[in-house]
């Protein structure tokens, strides 16, 4: 399995940006796809996630992206998607994509930086 991010990059506050994911390999049993970050000196946390167990498909988002972030999928083209509105220079981070089973998978990252 093997996880692509793309989409980083630097931003002005107030403005957007869209992360993809690209999925390859085979995965049986999937519990949830989602987006983590870690800033420098924190530890990573969840950003948002869509189940894929249980209520499926119901999307879970960190309070600090509400209303702001949007998570999606692409089935047809095994992408996963977070859209960015309204960023603040919190939002600074490492992004990654993960998809959680009985083996986590993890994507190398992808950097957002927003300036003030």
């Amino acid at each position: 399995v093997r996880l692509v991010e793309s989409g980083g990059g630097l931003v002005q506050a107030g403005g957007s940006l869209r992360l993809s994911c690209a999925a390859s390999g085979v995965i049986l049993s999937i519990n949830s796809v989602g987006w983590y970050r870690q800033a420098p000196g924190k530890e990573r946390e969840l950003v948002a996630s869509i189940a894929q167990t249980g209520t499926f498909g119901r999307t879970m988002y960190a309070d600090s992206v509400k209303g702001r972030f949007t998570i999606s999928r692409d089935n047809a083209k095994n992408t996963l998607y977070l859209q960015m509105n309204s960023l603040k220079p919190e939002d600074t981070a490492i992004y990654y994509c993960a998809i959680t089973s009985e083996q986590n998978y993890w994507g190398q990252g992808t950097q957002v930086t927003v300036s003030a």
